[in-house]
């Protein structure tokens, strides 16, 4: 069994609802896309809206995962630079995979098909993301070809007393 992926879906009411969901199990699953747990949906809805609003404006792009029966099972979004010196490269953010798909390699596969989308947008060289350090992450990207380009030390606060690094990664397509 594997995932379906598809760029740019059209956004139904459904498509929003399964976001929503994956987001709010994975954050709530101790995954690291924003949030601390534990979360609502109601919590994570406002930033979902701040996503669809860059997709509608044309700076972002979203890359959905479905499984078997259709539902959705991985995301990605793809925001585009609207700096004139670094149109070059895109942002990768809120990479996800449902937790109870966890270990079926469809993180690896959700990352491929960021490239292969990445690699049909003109002009694009280079994919930038960053990552909560102490949770191995760089790890599972530098496996899949990205390499760590920068790191702010202690720059994201999940709790009083518990910060992580800002690991910056990099995966240049040319």
């Amino acid at each position: 069994m594997s995932l379906t992926f598809t760029l740019d879906p059209a956004v139904t009411p459904a498509l929003r609802d399964g976001i929503l969901d994956l987001w709010t199990d994975v954050s709530n699953a101790g995954g690291s896309v924003g949030f601390v747990p534990p979360v609502t949906a109601e919590t994570i809805r406002p930033e979902l809206v701040r996503h669809m609003v860059a997709m509608a404006e044309g700076r972002t792009r979203l890359l959905v995962g479905q499984d078997e029966d259709g539902r959705v099972a991985a995301t990605a979004f793809l925001a585009l630079n609207t700096h004139r010196l670094m149109t070059h490269w895109l942002w990768l953010y809120t990479v996800m995979v449902h937790p109870r798909h966890q270990g079926k390699g469809y993180g690896r596969d959700l990352l491929a098909a960021a490239q292969d989308a990445a690699c049909g947008f003109d002009g694009i060289e280079a994919i930038r993301l960053t990552c909560r350090g102490g949770l191995g992450l760089e790890r599972f990207y530098g496996s899949c070809g990205y390499k760590e380009v920068g790191r702010v030390p202690g720059a994201i606060r999940v709790a009083p007393g518990d910060d992580r690094d800002d690991v910056i990664m990099l995966l240049p397509l040319r």
